[in-house]
């Protein structure tokens, strides 16, 4: 509500003394120009959405002949919505080499923790010592922007975890992992390098994901449990898709 505030608020500024079925969509297009100069393009296609929804609203309880000036083709290309991308994922036979070569405990512990657990790379660097309980771990002021979440990860991973945490922290408070963002990137494209595969920290969240997935896990307990999704359609999104071979071998194994 207070998103929408904000731009009505704007609006109102700018046409308020005007009739709202006077307002053409070239004026529309100047005031979103401007509203969102030097924002991101997910910000901008939420603010002509916003827009467009407030006229929608006009013209169905106010005003039926009312024709919304956002829906025109002009606008609409250029505040369209990207069509959503189809990551390739990353099997998991090469998922579980990279971890094995990767012989650091800290950063196989890293890596682990993004592709077993599907934490977020600046999730896994927040880690306190605090955070650990066995094998469901505390996430404080995630993105969510929930007080606090929760994760799960196997009990060899989480062993290792504990046993790994109390040699490096003397405090709850203590950070398990204090490395930078960068240096942790870094750190994920050289382990990927070491098996000839261009490997980013979010393949790894990714990974978890679409394992699960194929394993039979319900999408429901992939989003809300393992990636902490708010709805299901962002988590089909990191969902792989399937080849030719993969698609054959299910098959085999169902009716074959």
């Amino acid at each position: 509500m207070r998103s929408y505030q904000a731009i009505i608020e704007r609006y109102i500024q700018k046409f308020g003394d005007g009739p709202v079925d006077q307002v053409t969509p070239e004026q529309i297009l100047s005031f979103l120009n401007r509203l969102t100069e030097g924002n991101k393009p997910y910000t901008k296609r939420i603010r002509f959405s916003q827009l467009s929804s407030f006229f929608n609203f006009v013209r169905n309880n106010i005003d039926p002949e009312l024709r919304n000036p956002c829906d025109r083709p002009m606008i609409r290309k250029l505040y369209r919505e990207r069509v959503p991308l189809r990551w390739k994922i990353i099997e998991k036979e090469t998922i579980d080499e990279i971890i094995f070569r990767t012989t650091k405990v800290r950063n196989r512990l890293i890596l682990e923790l993004m592709a077993r657990g599907g934490m977020r790379i600046g999730e896994v660097l927040k880690l306190r010592l605090g955070d650990l309980q066995d094998r469901k771990l505390v996430l404080r002021e995630p993105k969510s922007g929930k007080e606090y979440e929760f994760v799960f990860i196997p009990q060899k991973v989480a062993d290792r975890l504990r046993e790994y945490a109390f040699q490096v922290c003397n405090a709850p408070s203590d950070r398990i992992f204090p490395i930078s963002y960068e240096a942790a990137r870094i750190m994920v494209i050289k382990s990927g390098k070491l098996v000839g595969v261009k490997l980013r920290p979010h393949d790894l969240r990714r990974h978890s994901a679409t394992y699960a997935s194929r394993s039979g896990v319900p999408i429901e307990i992939i989003s809300k449990v393992i990636l902490r999704h708010a709805n299901l359609s962002t988590t089909q999104r990191y969902l792989g898709t399937i080849s030719d071979v993969e698609a054959i071998r299910w098959i085999e194994n169902i009716y074959g």
